[in-house]
């Protein structure tokens, strides 16, 4: 009866601990990563909060083309920690700020990019 407890115990250990990362897909699998996609926009909420800092962006022009309606994009950046260690600040993007992104566009259609690079735009 021990035994088949601790073999139990291990197996739910083991479940718990792989469900952070069955939850994290691979980037392949989410995103278009055999293109860019570049937007303008206005930063209207930023958030720092694990495991993504997260932007939201009123896009005005996709890929140097204007946009028709003005669409709201989700930029998901790397982790705070990450962009702190790379010389980011909380005050390094603020809600009104006109910005160039480019990053990959998520596979599925949704208006969620991966961002890779923001410009702040010159006003």
């Amino acid at each position: 009866m021990g035994n088949a407890r601790a073999v139990w115990v291990a197996s739910v250990g083991l479940l718990l601990a792989a469900m952070p990362v069955a939850a994290h897909h691979s980037f392949k699998a989410e995103y278009e990563s055999d293109h860019t996609t570049t937007l303008k926009g206005t930063v209207t909420k930023i958030s720092w909060e694990n495991p993504h800092v997260l932007c939201h962006l009123d896009v005005k022009e996709e890929n140097g083309q204007p946009v028709k309606k003005a669409a709201s994009w989700e930029l998901e950046l790397g982790s705070p920690n990450l962009l702190l260690s790379q010389g980011w600040k909380l005050s390094s993007l603020k809600t009104g700020d006109e910005v160039v992104v480019e990053g990959y566009r998520a596979r599925n259609g949704v208006l969620i990019l991966n961002a890779r690079k923001i410009t702040l735009s010159a006003h």
